[in-house]
């Protein structure tokens, strides 16, 4: 009997959960803008392509948003990088001074500028 359950219950979590990857991730670019513009131009860039002021002065270049390994990259992935920071970079998590509605919206000005998986 537990193991039937077990198996159920393994079931339901792989479908629910590949049901919730699917889901788009929502976001205001036009709020997004503001916030790329007062934290993240610096670095990346007012066209997004790590040519910031600051970014000459970085150790590790910051990323390029319309570069292919970019694009490539799932909302996801980009997400959990603004949210978190990239480990022996400058890119430091913005999870402290950002809530998750305005990182998505930060994400959805990046797409809307670069969109994924396509070349510019």
């Amino acid at each position: 009997m537990s193991l039937k359950a077990g198996f159920i219950s393994l079931i339901v979590l792989i479908v629910c959960s590949s049901w919730v990857i699917a889901q788009p991730l929502r976001g205001n670019p036009k709020n997004g803008k503001a916030i790329y513009s007062k934290h993240c131009v610096r670095c990346h860039g007012p066209a997004l392509d790590g040519q910031g002021p600051d970014g000459q002065y970085l150790i590790v270049p910051p990323a390029n948003f319309h570069s292919m390994d970019s694009r490539l990259k799932t909302d996801w992935e980009l997400l959990l990088t603004i949210s978190h920071g990239v480990l022996f970079t400058p890119m430091h998590g913005w999870r402290d001074r950002l809530n998750d509605q305005e990182m998505l919206d930060v994400l959805s000005y990046i797409r809307m500028m670069a969109p994924r998986g396509t070349i510019s």
